[in-house]
């Protein structure tokens, strides 16, 4: 499982310098829905391994990224590509729903 930590420091150089697209989860430890969208990221990190980067984001250490990107509420799922915002999700949805949204970003 190659999920990488970004903070606001390493935000630029993890996410919108990759070579590869990105997949950003922003979440928080107290989150219950976070939690269940968790073992669906992991999920995804191994599918799509090689081709997409998948990365989290701790919602209560990055306020800046969060306002930047208008996340209002988490999880949110936020698909990058080539530094750009493709696609996003907020809330929990099931495996087959994003697959179905961020597949044809990859």
């Amino acid at each position: 499982m190659s999920e990488v930590n970004v903070t606001e420091e390493t935000f630029e150089s993890e996410v919108l310098n990759a070579e590869l697209p990105v997949l950003v989860d922003f979440s928080a430890e107290w989150c219950g829905p976070c939690k269940m969208v968790d073992p669906i990221v992991h999920e995804l990190a191994d599918d799509w391994a090689g081709k997409v980067k998948v990365v989290k984001i701790d919602a209560d250490e990055s306020p800046n990224i969060l306002m930047k990107y208008g996340v209002m509420g988490i999880p949110t799922l936020m698909f990058f590509s080539n530094g750009e915002v493709k696609e996003r999700v907020t809330g929990f949805q099931p495996k087959k729903k994003l697959v179905k949204k961020f597949e044809k970003h990859i």
